[in-house]
């Protein structure tokens, strides 16, 4: 996609959508792609995009910039994700498809009793997905949260069935006031997008490679 067509669907941007991003990623390309999407969105130049660093290390606008307009990313591998929103704070997570044979053991140390038991009564073959999908989803509250995964990965529980995520718990809040969403994104990839507040549309969109 070019640059023109993401600056008309930017000026587009509705409070009941989220926008996502899907876009090739290399280390060496740092904040740009980011700050370009953001700059689209912003009607500036990216070298005019100023970021600040939340207490837990979330990104967020400088005030100088529109502060109705929430963002966040993730990256893994050579790809990264952009979620884009106005009145919300969305939290999103990708992870690359590969074999994690200590899935069961990391669960058990980090994830909820159950959740761990779920991951470990399935057979080796279907693991690899299922552990995602949970650290995807739980990775993208946390982030929606403005929280890491110090806040406790336990302290919250996903239930992932026929390709739905569940927010089960959240300690401290409202499951009920959570939307929690499995991306479709490609078969190299598992994603998840939350955010607190209302139902919202997913406008997902593929942005031209950046070298």
């Amino acid at each position: 996609m070019h640059a023109q067509t993401l600056a008309k669907l930017a000026e587009h941007l509705r409070d009941d959508e989220i926008h996502v991003w899907c876009l090739d990623y290399r280390p060496q390309h740092g904040r740009t792609p980011l700050l370009s999407v953001l700059a689209a969105y912003l009607g500036t130049g990216a070298e005019r995009v100023a970021l600040t660093m939340g207490e837990h290390g979330r990104p967020a606008l400088a005030f100088a910039h529109d502060q109705s307009l929430g963002f966040n990313w993730s990256h893994s591998g050579s790809h990264a994700l952009i979620a884009i929103g106005r009145h919300v704070t969305p939290g999103i997570d990708v992870e690359q498809v590969r074999e994690r044979p200590r899935a069961v053991a990391i669960a058990e140390r980090f994830f909820s009793t159950g959740e761990a038991a779920g991951l470990a009564g399935l057979p080796p073959a279907e693991r690899t997905l299922a552990f995602l999908e949970l650290w995807t989803a739980k990775e993208a509250v946390l982030k929606a949260l403005g929280r890491g995964i110090a806040f406790g990965l336990d302290r919250l529980s996903v239930a992932a069935s026929a390709g739905r995520l569940t927010l089960q718990l959240l300690e401290g809040d409202d499951v009920g006031a959570w939307q929690l969403h499995r991306l479709d994104v490609g078969p190299a990839l598992v994603a998840a997008l939350a955010w607190r507040g209302g139902p919202r549309r997913i406008r997902l969109g593929r942005l031209a490679s950046a070298d």
